[in-house]
């Protein structure tokens, strides 16, 4: 069991890397991204396309990750 848990995990992490490394820069520096990070949430216009599939990707990547790195501590705890 703890032998899947950790496959998950690995897994989970290279495929988050992959993600975030395949999304497209949305404005140059950290102010541009903060702003772009505010404009999606808050503003009208959504991703379309193939940011959005990345980025709907890297959340369940991201969740996979969470819940096997808890998964791991209460079998080693």
């Amino acid at each position: 069991m703890v032998i899947a848990i950790i496959v998950v995990l690995i897994i989970s992490s290279l495929g988050l890397i992959a993600t975030v490394l395949l999304q497209s820069g949305k404005s140059a520096g950290l102010s541009g991204s903060i702003a772009g990070a505010g404009e999606q949430f808050f503003g009208k216009t959504k991703a379309r396309g193939l940011d959005s599939f990345f980025s709907k990707l890297g959340i369940v990547f991201a969740i996979l990750f969470l819940l096997s790195s808890l998964g791991l501590t209460v079998f080693f705890k």
